[in-house]
This record gives C-alpha cells, sequence and structure tokens, in this order.
C-alpha cells in the first residue's frame, strides 16, 4: 500500500491526481457528497494553499471532506456494533487512507477512534499507513486515554516503522500534564524495546518534569539513553540532574556527573557553578559549596550576585555567620546600588541566629544608601521573628515596616502562621481584616496556612469554619485545603467527618492525591476500622490514583501494625511490583512487623538484602534491625551493628542501646550489658524505664539479687517510676532466691509508690509462698487477687491447687480446679497431675482415678511419679482393675523413657 497523506501544497496535490485510483475515489466522495449536508469547513487551509484555478484539485479535497463528515456523522450516530459497521458499508465500503486519517483527525473518543482503525484496517485487508498509525496515537495524547497504546506500538515495530517524532513527543507532553510521570517513563521504556528512537524533546520535557518530583534515577536513565542513542546532551541537562542529586543529598551521583561533564569537554558556566553552590550547600557540604566558589573564579569567571548571595545564604544556614558577614562586606564594598537580594539573605541570617539588632541595622543602612528596605526585606525579619516566637515584637516590625513598604500577601500569610502557631487567633483574624481593609483578600495560600495551623492546634472546629465561610467564587480551595482538613480530622479520631470531606472534594471535582488517600488510610487503621481502610485502597485504585512509595509504606506499617502478617509481606511485594525501590523505610516496616509477629529470624535475610540493594540505613532502619537481631538471638550482630552505626555518623538512640541491653541481659551476658549501660549514659543518652528493667530482670534471674537492687535504686534516684513489669521482675528474683519475706516487704512499697500490682504479680508471690509451704498466706493472696478484679491465668490456678493440696485441702483444691474448667480455663498437665497425687494422699482413690481418665482422655502427660502415688491409693482401696490399668501406663511409660535415653 502507497504511504499517503492529505497533501498541502500542489505539487503534492497533482502527484496524487494523477494516480488513476485515486481519481476513483475522489470521484466516489463527490457522489457521496450529494447525499451529506454542508460540512464545516475542515480542509480550508488545505485547499487555500492551493491554485484556485485547479478546479479538479479542490474538487478532490471538498470530495474527501464531505467523506469524512458522512462517516463522523454514522460513528457519532450511536454504539459501535454491526448495524454502524452496515451503515460505514453503505456509506463508503472501500475507504481510503486519506479518509480513515481525516476521520481519525476529527474523533475524539478513544474507543470509537480504535473500532473505526480496526474496520478500516478489515476493509484494507492489510496494515495501515505510519501515518494512519500516528493519527491514532494522537488521539490517544489529546484525549489522555493510554489504552492500547503498547500494542499500537508493537504493530508499529512489525510493520518496520515507528512514531513520528511529533507524536512521540505529544504522547510524553500529554503524560506529564496528566501527571503520569512513570507512566511517560515506562512508554519511553517500551519504544526503545521496539527499536524505536524517541524524539530529542520528549526526553528533555520528561527529564525536565521529573526534576520537579524529583526522581532522579529515572533522569539519570533517560539522560544515559540520549547518550547511547547518540544525542548531544548540553551544560543545561547537566545542570538540571546534579541540582537534583545535589538536593537530594547523594553527593556522589552529583559529582560523578559533573566529572562526566568536564571530561565531555563541556566548559562549566556561572549557572551550573551558581546551582552547585546552593544545592551542595543546602544539604550541609558547606566546605564543597566553598569549593566550588573559589573554582569558579579560577576558571575565570567573575561571581555575580547570585553566587554571592547563594554562598551567603549557605554559610547562615550552616551557622557560620562570620563567614557569611565577611562575605557580604566582600560584595558590599565600594557599591553604590546594595544588591536587595544579598540584604534580604544577610537579614533573614542574622534573624535565624537571633541576633535582630544587628538584622535592624542592616535594615538602616540599606536605607542610608538610598534603597529603601523592600517587603521581601521585612517579610525575612517577620519570618525569623515567627520562628523564635516572638509575636509581639513582629506586630510592632508589621507596624514600622508600613512607613517603608506595603505588606504584601505573604507578610499577612507570615503574621498568620506565626498567630494560629502561638494560639492567639484572635490577633489572626484581626490582621485577616485587616488584610481585606488593605484591599488584599485572602488567597487560598492564606486559608491554608490558618486551617493547617489549627488543625496542628487541635482546634478544629475553628478550622472547619474558616473552610465553611470560604467564598467560592473568589477563594477555591485546592488539595491542600482538603488534604490538611482532612488530616486534622482523622488524627483527631473524626473519621466520618474527614470521610465527608473527601467525598465534598471528589464533587468540586478535585483530584485527590496520594497524601490524601495515605492520611485517611492511616486514620481508619488508627481508628481500630481496618476494613474502612481496605475499602479506602480500593478506591483509589479505582479512581486512577497511582499510589506512591510513601502511600505504600504507610499503607504497609498499617496493616503488619493491626497484626494482618501475610498482607503486610504482599504489600511489600507489591512496592516492587510497581518498580518502586523498597527504601530503608520500607525495609524497617516489613522487619518491626515481623519481629513483632515473632518472626526475628527473617532480620538476618532482610538486612542483607538491604545491604544489596544499596539502601542507606538511617537510624530507624539501623534500631530496626538491631532489635531483630537481638530477638532471633543474633546478639554479637546487634553489637557489631551498634559499632557500624556510631563509624556512620548515626548516633544510638534510647531504643538502640535497650535493645542490645535487653539481648545480653537475656543470654546472661550481664557485665557487658552493665559496660554498655554506662557507655549509653556517659554519652549523654537519657535512658529510659525499659533498659533499666532489662538489667533488673537479667541480674535477678542469675540471683545477682544486689546488683539488681542498685539498678532499681538507681532508677528512682533518675526521677522515673518503676513500672509493674520492673518490680515484677525484682519480686520474680526474691521468690526464686527463696527470699519470700523480702518478696513481701517489695510487694507493700510498690503499692506505697502508687504501682498498681498485676495479675502476673500475684502469681509470682503465689508461687512463692507455696514453695515455702506458707499456703495459707498464698490463699489470702489469692482472695485478695479475686477482689482486685483479676483474672487468675493457668499458671496461678496450677501454683494455688498444688500448694491446697499440698496442705492437705483437698476439699477446696478440687473446687478451686473445678471452678477453673467452669470458668472455661483449661488446666495443663502440671495441674492434672497435682490433684491426682493430692486425691491419692487424700485417700480418695476414686475420684483420683476419674481424674487419671480424664487427664488421658484430653492428652495430657501422666508423670511416673503420679502414676506411682495413685496405683498405691488404688491397692489400698482395694481397687484391683483400675490399679491394674494405672499398672499398664506406668510400664509403658517406663518403656518410651527407656527407648527414650538409649537414643
Amino acid at each position: 500500500m502507497r504511504p499517503c497523506a492529505l497533501a498541502s501544497s500542489s505539487k503534492a496535490c497533482g502527484d496524487l491526481l494523477a494516480d488513476s485510483s485515486c481519481k476513483r475515489q475522489v470521484e466516489c466522495h463527490t457522489r457521496l457528497s450529494s447525499t451529506c449536508d454542508g460540512p464545516p469547513d475542515l480542509y480550508r487551509g488545505a485547499v487555500s494553499s492551493v491554485d484556485g484555478g485547479n478546479q479538479e484539485n479542490q474538487r478532490k479535497f471538498e470530495g474527501i471532506r464531505q467523506g469524512v463528515d458522512a462517516v463522523c456523522r454514522i460513528l457519532e450516530s450511536g454504539p459501535w456494533g454491526s448495524s454502524l459497521e452496515n451503515a460505514l458499508s453503505a456509506c463508503d465500503g472501500n475507504p481510503n487512507t486519506d479518509l480513515v486519517i481525516g476521520v481519525l483527525r476529527r474523533l475524539k473518543d478513544v474507543n470509537l477512534a480504535v473500532n473505526y482503525f480496526r474496520w478500516s484496517e478489515r476493509k484494507f485487508d492489510q496494515a495501515h499507513c505510519p501515518e494512519a498509525y500516528n493519527t491514532l496515537l494522537m488521539v490517544m495524547a489529546r484525549s489522555r486515554n493510554f489504552d492500547g497504546v503498547d500494542q499500537i506500538l508493537e504493530e508499529m515495530s512489525i510493520a518496520g516503522f515507528g512514531p513520528s517524532n511529533s507524536t512521540c513527543i505529544e504522547l510524553v507532553v500529554s503524560l506529564v500534564k496528566s501527571r503520569k510521570l512513570r507512566e511517560a517513563f515506562d512508554l519511553i521504556q517500551t519504544m526503545r524495546k521496539f527499536k524505536f528512537r524517541p524524539a530529542f524533546s520528549a526526553y528533555t520535557t520528561l527529564i525536565g518534569a521529573l526534576s520537579a518530583v524529583p526522581e532522579a534515577d529515572l533522569m539519570l536513565t533517560l539522560f544515559q539513553q540520549m547518550q547511547e542513542l547518540g544525542y548531544e546532551v548540553n551544560v543545561h541537562l547537566f545542570t538540571t540532574l546534579i541540582r537534583v542529586f545535589a538536593s537530594q543529598g547523594r553527593v556522589d551521583a552529583a559529582l560523578s556527573l559533573l566529572d562526566e561533564l568536564k571530561s565531555s569537554s563541556f566548559e562549566a558556566d556561572i549557572v551550573l557553578y551558581n546551582v552547585c553552590i546552593d544545592c551542595f550547600g543546602k544539604v550541609g557540604k558547606v566546605d564543597m559549596a566553598w569549593k566550588f566558589f573559589h573554582e569558579m573564579k579560577s576558571h575565570g569567571l567573575v561571581p555575580d550576585d547570585v553566587t554571592f548571595t547563594s554562598m551567603i545564604g549557605v554559610l547562615c544556614k550552616a551557622n557560620k555567620l562570620d563567614e557569611a558577614v565577611e562575605l557580604f562586606e566582600q560584595m558590599d564594598l565600594n557599591r553604590k546600588v546594595p544588591c536587595a537580594y544579598a540584604y534580604s539573605t544577610m537579614i533573614m541570617g542574622y534573624g535565624l541566629a537571633g541576633k535582630f539588632e544587628e538584622a535592624y541595622n542592616l535594615l538602616e543602612r540599606q536605607r542610608q544608601k538610598g534603597c529603601i528596605p523592600s517587603v521581601i526585606a521585612y517579610n525575612c525579619i517577620l519570618t525569623c521573628l515567627g520562628k523564635k516566637g516572638k509575636t509581639d515584637e513582629a506586630l510592632r516590625v508589621f507596624e514600622e515596616m508600613k512607613k517603608d513598604a506595603v505588606p504584601n500577601l505573604s507578610t499577612y500569610n507570615i503574621l498568620m502562621n506565626m498567630l494560629c502557631k502561638a494560639g492567639k487567633l484572635d490577633t489572626a483574624f484581626e490582621i485577616r481584616d485587616t488584610m481585606k481593609l488593605a484591599g488584599l483578600f485572602p488567597h487560598v495560600t492564606t486559608v491554608n496556612i490558618m486551617i493547617d495551623r489549627l488543625c496542628k492546634a487541635q482546634k478544629l472546629d475553628e478550622a472547619c469554619s474558616i473552610f465553611e465561610e470560604m467564598d467560592h467564587n473568589v477563594c477555591i480551595p485546592n488539595a491542600i485545603t482538603f488534604c490538611s482538613l482532612i488530616d486534622g480530622l482523622g488524627r483527631r479520631g473524626r473519621v466520618d467527618e474527614a470521610y465527608r470531606l473527601y467525598e465534598k472534594m471528589l464533587d468540586s471535582d478535585k483530584i485527590p492525591d496520594a497524601i490524601v488517600y495515605t492520611s485517611l488510610i492511616r486514620n481508619f487503621f488508627k481508628a481500630g476500622r481496618k476494613e474502612d481502610g481496605h475499602k479506602i485502597y480500593k478506591e483509589m485504585v479505582r479512581q486512577g490514583v497511582s499510589p506512591d512509595l510513601t502511600f505504600l509504606n504507610t499503607y504497609m506499617n498499617c496493616v503488619f501494625s493491626a497484626g494482618e502478617i501475610e498482607k503486610g509481606r504482599a504489600l511489600f511485594e507489591e512496592i516492587k511490583a510497581r518498580k518502586f525501590i523498597p527504601d530503608a523505610r520500607s525495609y524497617s516496616i516489613l522487619i518491626h512487623g515481623l519481629i513483632k509477629a515473632g518472626f526475628a529470624r527473617e532480620t538476618y535475610e532482610l538486612f542483607y538484602a538491604m545491604k544489596e540493594q544499596g539502601c542507606v540505613l538511617d537510624t530507624l532502619a539501623y534500631n530496626t534491625v538491631i532489635d531483630g537481631f537481638c530477638k532471633s538471638g543474633k546478639v554479637n550482630k546487634a553489637y557489631q551493628l551498634l559499632e557500624e552505626m556510631k563509624v556512620k555518623g548515626h548516633q544510638p538512640t534510647v531504643v538502640t542501646y535497650g535493645s542490645v541491653i535487653d539481648g545480653l541481659a537475656k543470654i546472661d551476658r550481664l557485665d557487658e550489658a552493665y559496660m554498655l549501660f554506662e557507655e549509653a549514659k556517659s554519652q549523654g543518652v537519657e535512658l529510659n524505664v525499659v533498659v533499666y528493667s532489662s538489667l533488673v530482670d537479667g541480674f535477678g534471674k542469675v540471683g545477682r539479687i544486689d546488683e539488681a537492687y542498685l539498678i532499681m535504686e538507681e532508677l528512682m534516684q533518675k526521677g522515673l517510676t518503676a513500672n509493674v513489669y520492673t518490680w515484677n521482675c525484682l519480686l520474680d528474683a526474691l521468690v526464686k532466691a527463696m527470699e519470700i519475706n523480702e518478696a513481701l516487704v517489695c510487694f507493700n512499697s510498690m503499692k506505697d509508690l502508687n504501682c498498681a500490682p498485676n495479675a502476673i504479680t500475684y502469681s509470682i508471690l503465689i508461687n512463692g509462698l507455696c514453695r515455702v509451704r506458707k499456703f495459707n498466706k498464698a490463699f489470702v493472696f489469692w482472695q485478695e487477687m479475686q477482689k482486685q478484679g483479676l483474672q487468675p491465668n493457668v499458671i496461678t490456678y496450677t501454683t494455688m491447687i498444688s500448694g491446697l493440696a499440698k496442705a492437705g485441702n483437698i476439699l477446696e483444691a478440687m473446687g478451686l480446679f473445678e471452678r477453673f474448667k467452669k470458668n472455661g480455663g483449661l488446666p495443663d498437665s502440671g495441674c492434672y497431675n497435682t490433684m491426682i497425687e493430692g486425691l491419692s494422699i487424700a485417700n480418695k482413690a476414686t475420684e483420683a482415678y476419674s481424674l487419671f481418665e480424664e487427664t488421658r482422655l484430653k492428652g495430657c502427660n501422666i508423670y511416673t511419679k503420679t502414676c506411682v502415688i495413685l496405683l498405691d491409693a488404688l491397692h489400698k482401696a482395694e481397687c484391683l482393675e483400675q490399679a491394674a490399668i494405672v499398672g499398664a501406663v506406668l510400664r509403658e511409660t517406663a518403656k518410651s523413657q527407656h527407648a527414650a535415653r538409649s537414643l
């Protein structure tokens, strides 16, 4: 098939009419035109460019135009189906390429365009020409509906041609405008897969869009592909990439790009140096910013106002105020007209350092040089006063500034921000009224500031009131307005109101982003409504909002916190399936969730997966992994990570030390634990009750009671309050050391210090008293426990039943045993054996045997000692048949034990 297109010149039209088949098609369209209404002048531009005397060309274009109109009317007459296809066949049974392209250019509905494209393809009985394919892709781009793009590209690849540069650019631009940057990136990768050459502008457009997000790694991939394709990259592209990498603190990657630029014989310009000074300085690399400042001068570039101002700003932010002042004076020396931007930056520097007198003096100096301080300079001072909480002084400066500069919208926003933050709502509303009197009406930014601050101050009713009072004809709430209020309501548990506001957001044609859905899901889960949280995720997918990594991390954290372990694992895999690279937080959430669920042993594999992926561990990640290693018994590995953490410049926190100290204490490496405890104190780490409790428990379990006491005393001297767990650790240690009287003294101290005992506390004391055969005292504690409304556990019941039985109070023991079962308790082997022995000793052989049968029926073990005591009681009671059964069980038990010993 010949590649055919609508001609736009007389030569092209002449060539077209030279073809006899084309003449026949024109005649066909001319006949069709007599049955169609006068169409709009679609091809006026094309016709006007043709020689007016060429009637044949005009007829041709008129025929095409009328044919396109006729087909479009049919296509718009109803849904696609056999009747519509028949109407098309009757109108033009053999459509030509020009007609197909003309129709596609007119269509706005992608599905309709694809159906017509496929129908005409069947009529041709061969593939369409390149322009037809490109036109269809243009329809998809215009309508921002990209379903089926991959298939179209694949067909073009098989046919041996690709999308034109303009089509490629239009597709990428459309995706960028739709904020579908990941999809735009994937589209370019699909083109590369089919061996197409994406347009230069498609690459640069997408790189520019990604720089605003920013997505540094995707930008670098595109940049490298451009180089592979032979496109000539320029200093501007290098600058864009370096800015993003440097601003994210990825210094090595930024420096690598700089080296590549130099090795490519590009000359770094002043813009690049200014970007490097600004970006490297803002991430704390002040020495590197200085290096660029001096390097540019050595290369013959003269620092401009932007260079000086950027460097001054970097130094101020790094608290190097003296160096900033020196550079400012160097810039301002012998300068007739002061640089207002530099003055404002220096004023901000003084303000951040709390040196407001110097800031005011600089304002006066600027004024004396004949340059009236601008509103920007005053806004800088007001911002700093707000950060220092000096609201009264800020209001005074606000009144003074009116002599030099007219307050602008930013001025009022700064004031209202600080006043709302300080809780001075009445004054904030007065400032708002003053703003209106000055002819400045609250912009959506102003409203957003007030709503955000009110939400953070937990004044939600006032925030909602401001939202309701907004004049939507003048000040239309944007996504940030809705997001702030939705999040504020959700955080305070008002999730239903938050959801209604989300619905209102949809009704106002605002598209919620991932941040809104993150807030809704987090707050629904926090309110214990996990099913609603899952519904929000499904709704997000239905709305076509693509989750970002922050959203997926938050959702995964919520799911793990709700105990849905497998769902949490699946979300971690979904992160990778969506082509995100799990970051340190992703792994931290996964590891913490698995540890909490008892899967701490998986920490090791996940830690090395993090390392292999190149994740940069932050303090939270280190703490999570260290905790996992400790809980899975890999304390040495945890210790190594603690040291690595310090080497990498991450200061261990109380959580770090607490995890390792607890891990060491649990494996009886108490001296090492204590040394680490002392190290933490020497580093100024504020240790909490949990850390002290770990040491009390550790020392107590190995019988080092004196050390446990000393730790307890230090805890109290530090002003900390021992919790019930701490006291239980000490009580358990005393009981195991048979110091029951000391345990009772501690118990009284515990109550005196207003620490309420729990069921475990009473269980420890009851067990201790029974061990020293103080059964009556144990029973007193049992009754006291019941009065406190505490529910005994199986260990407490077993201990008390055993104690009563051994004390000869078999009736009370039996009553307690039956009550335990009646209350839904499940006695264990120890409890059953204790009761059988007690009944046997009390000469209640029949009852003992009945319990013996019940024990076997429940699948609990019968101890050898229990069988012997029961057998003796049965013989005494002349219950020979039962004794024979018990004897058989005793022999079977003995054989099993002998076999186990042999093995």
